[in-house]
């Protein structure tokens, strides 16, 4: 098990999107949560899939990865709260772990890339 933050923070954000899709399912709701699930989880596996990478430009493009998929994340989120399936504390509860995931992404690929 990882310990350092950004591994810390996406696995703890997909617990947290694996338990709000089990709810929009309890509501029925299957596109968006379907979506969300899968983007959601993702950002964590292509973190993990980074620490084997054969290259540097592969680190790079799994952190790329992860980056895109908090970005789909954070679409969906909106989604959900502009459609009245989340509220608004949860989409802003949601919403600033999604954003401190990004920030992170970004730092992490701006380092890689300043080092090579």
């Amino acid at each position: 098990m990882r310990n350092d933050q950004l591994s810390v923070q996406t696995m703890d954000f997909a617990v947290q999107i694996i338990n709000l899709v089990k709810d929009l399912k309890s509501k029925h709701e299957t596109v968006i949560s379907n979506q969300i699930g899968r983007s959601g989880t993702s950002i964590g596996a292509n973190l993990r899939e980074a620490q084997y990478a054969h290259s540097k430009p592969d680190f790079i493009s799994k952190l790329q990865i992860a980056l895109k998929e908090a970005n789909e994340t954070g679409y969906w989120l909106e989604l959900l709260f502009k459609t009245g399936y989340i509220d608004e504390q949860s989409f802003k509860t949601f919403d600033s772990a999604c954003t401190s995931i990004r920030v992170m992404l970004i730092s992490s690929i701006n380092t890689v890339k300043d080092n090579r």
